[in-house]
This record gives C-alpha cells, structure tokens and sequence, in this order.
C-alpha cells in the first residue's frame, strides 16, 4: 500500500459497533471515522474480493486483469463458493457473510456480482467500508435506491465501475458520439428492442433449502418466502429480484441510447405504452424532444437504430452499421473489436479501466452515476407498463410529475434488516 495513513477494515467496523457475522450495519456513519481514502502505488496490485460466485462473478474472476489480485470471496452459498475456487484458486478465503469479510480482509476493492435486489445495500456497504467497486448490471432493483448508491459512492469518495462493458468498447464510443455530434444531422427517432419485464411471484411449492445455503440473506430485501429453486438460480424472471430483460440486456441497450443522445444525466420526459399488455412496446420523448420507441421485436439487443431524415445507424455490442454504407468517412479499423472477440472479451478491458482509475482516482468509464441513470430509464419503463397508462417524469428531481401514485413505485418496502443503508 501506498505510505499514506489508512483505515483498516477491521478497525472500521469494530469502530462503529459490528460484532460477529450477524450484526447489522448502523443506520447512520460518523463522518468522522473516515480518514483520507488510501490507494494502491502505481506498480501495486489491487487486492480485491469478490461478492457473489455465480456464473456472471465467474466471468469476471476468469478476465480479472493481472493488475488486480482476488485473495477472499463470498456467497450465502457455501457449495457456489467452493464450485468457483475449484480450478481457479485453492487458496482463496471464503466468507459466508460478506461483512465478515469486509471486516477482516484487507481489502482495497470488491466485485460485487449478486442477483439486482441484494446489490444496491452490499455496494453501499462497501463504499462505507472505503473500498472500490465494480458492480455488476442491472445496477439496482428501483430507481430510489440507485440514487442512494450515487450518493454513497460520491459521499466515500469511491472509484465506481459499473459492468456496462460497452463503455469501454471503442466502436460503441465511436458510433454513440457520432450521433451525438450530429453524424445523422437532425436524429427523427430511436428504436429499441422490446425487452420484456418480468413474472410477479404467484406461489411455488417449497423445497429443502440446499445445505449450507442461507436463504434468509439470498432474499435480502425482498419478501420472505419458501424456498425453491426457481427463485434462487432463476431469479432474474421474478419482479420481487430484477426487472426482467427490460432491466438485463435493456441495461446495455439503453445505455448506448442514453450514451449517444448526450443524456448521461438525465432521462425522459414523457414515457407512454406503444400497445397495451404487461409486455406492451413503449415509446419515450427525451427532453431534447427525441422520441424513442421500444418497439423492436427483433435486432439490437445492446443498442438500437437511430433514424435520420435520410439516413440511420445501428448500434450494437461491438459493432455499427450505416445506411448508406458511406456515411461514416473515417470509421475505427476493425482490428480495434479484435481484444472484444478473443479470450478476455467478456470485461477484461473494462476491469482495467477499473483498476487504472483506482490507482488514478479518474471518473471510469461507466461511473455510477451513469449506471444509475441508464438503467432508471428501463425501471420507468416496467413502470409504465405496470400502471398501464402515461407518464410524465422530472429527470432532474427523478419524480413522476403530479402523479403520487406512480411516486411509489420508485422504491420498493424492504424487509426488516435489510434496508437501504443511510449515508453519513
């Protein structure tokens, strides 16, 4: 570590009243217990652990770039955590409560690849805990607690990285700006994929909770029920745990339609159902007067097509593609997708955006705030579909306009314990 003072994890959270693995964080942190957040040398490695071991934390560790090093991991359940060291690294320590963890590794970053309900209060925690993040997408569950994750990691001064991957991608930033610099002259209108939303919980049969699997923290703020394994390993089809598609694969597709309008710190204005149904198209006008329409039965699942009066683009994951094929006169040699397409396509560049801007303490490229915003913008449509009529939305105070019922469906009640961290 570097030779400035830092504050242990340890002396953290014995400081501020965590005892054993069950405690509880505070509602509330001391400002005053943060010290100035250290940070690695610039030829040091990042010592990181990683919440969560599923299939998505398993890509992540697989692609870790060699500047980071995993030395600890943790799951609620304890056959995953083996399952992921087998192959990988016998020698990495195992938690079963990450706050346990957090309290007794010295840490300088984590993954945090839960499922989308459990991520929101694991990442504050962490940014309490002085620690960097790299959370997987769909970055929250609601749009309310999404705005406390910006807070968190602005309030702890964390380096945030969320896994939009696009981001980092060169022929994506190349495409989405020049959109957004005018290349179609005056853009008449986007279409995305119809992503789909997700089930609402309709009772299964219980079954035996797996051994050592703690089902109580796997549902975390989400309401009890019995377990099955449909809601644990088929999580992302139930609206108690994600949004669905519209919150999954929307995540990327909307984020290239945020990237290219120039509408990181923003969203829409007015949001209306296409066709009726739970999975009915939805159309949205932005407030530059854009209107978007997800209406797209097939095609680009990581982007959309953006429409000019003669002309368009389609954006996808790695790729674009002009009508007319000339419209673009200096496009990115195809070798620049080459590092996407072989090992490592999966993150590797983004994490190392990560890590350099941990030992930089630059912005990285898919900040929290973006993460935030982006995938606001797919919570508001399951929104819309849900209520079954229009909406207009306040992109800067992020609240539906006159509309309290619509207001309550920005957050979601949370069981007792696992509420929303508060930030000091």
């Amino acid at each position: 570590m570097s030779g400035c003072q830092r504050m242990t994890r340890r002396r953290f959270l014995h400081g501020i009243g965590v005892v054993g693995t069950g405690a509880l964080f505070p509602q509330l942190v001391r400002p005053e217990v943060f010290g100035k957040p250290g940070q690695p040398g610039a030829n040091e490695l990042v010592i990181i652990g990683s919440i969560a071991t599923g299939n998505r934390a398993r890509n992540l560790m697989d692609h870790m770039p060699p500047g980071g090093r995993i030395v600890a991991i943790s799951d609620v359940y304890v056959q995953r955590m083996h399952e992921a060291k087998e192959g990988r690294n016998p020698d990495w320590r195992m938690y079963q409560d990450y706050r346990e963890m957090l309290d007794k590794e010295k840490l300088d970053a984590v993954v945090v690849a839960t499922p989308d309900h459990a991520r929101v209060r694991v990442c504050i925690h962490a940014c309490q805990a002085g620690l960097d993040v790299y959370a997987e997408k769909p970055l929250t569950l609601t749009i309310a607690e999404g705005r406390k994750l910006v807070e968190a990691a602005r309030r702890y001064n964390r380096v945030f990285q969320v896994g939009s991957q696009q981001r980092t991608m060169e022929m994506n930033r190349f495409a989405c700006e020049f959109v957004r610099n005018g290349g179609l002259g005056k853009l008449r209108l986007v279409h995305g994929f119809n992503y789909p939303p997700p089930r609402r919980y309709q009772g299964l049969p219980e079954e035996p909770i797996p051994e050592g699997d703690n089902w109580d923290a796997w549902q975390a703020q989400a309401p009890e029920r019995p377990y099955n394994g449909q809601l644990q390993f088929g999580w992302m089809q139930w609206r108690s745990y994600s949004g669905g598609e519209m919150t999954n694969w929307g995540a990327h597709g909307v984020d290239q339609i945020q990237w290219a309008l120039g509408m990181d710190g923003s969203g829409p204005e007015e949001l209306w159902l296409l066709e009726d149904g739970p999975s009915g198209a939805v159309g949205m006008r932005y407030p530059n007067g854009v209107e978007v329409r997800f209406d797209l039965g097939q095609g680009p699942l990581g982007g959309a097509i953006f429409v000019g009066a003669d002309n368009q683009i389609v954006i996808d994951r790695n790729m674009f593609e002009t009508d007319p094929p000339d419209l673009v006169s200096n496009p990115p040699s195809p070798a620049v997708a080459e590092e996407w397409e072989g090992p490592g396509w999966v993150a590797r560049p983004h994490l190392q955006n990560w890590l350099d801007c941990i030992h930089t303490r630059a912005v990285p490229n898919a900040d929290v705030e973006i993460g935030h915003r982006s995938i606001s913008v797919c919570h508001l449509a399951n929104i819309v579909r849900e209520l079954g009529r229009r909406l207009r939305w306040d992109p800067v105070r992020e609240r539906f306009i006159d509309d309290p019922e619509a207001d309550l469906l920005l957050d979601r009640p949370k069981r007792k314990g696992y509420e929303t961290p508060e930030i000091g």
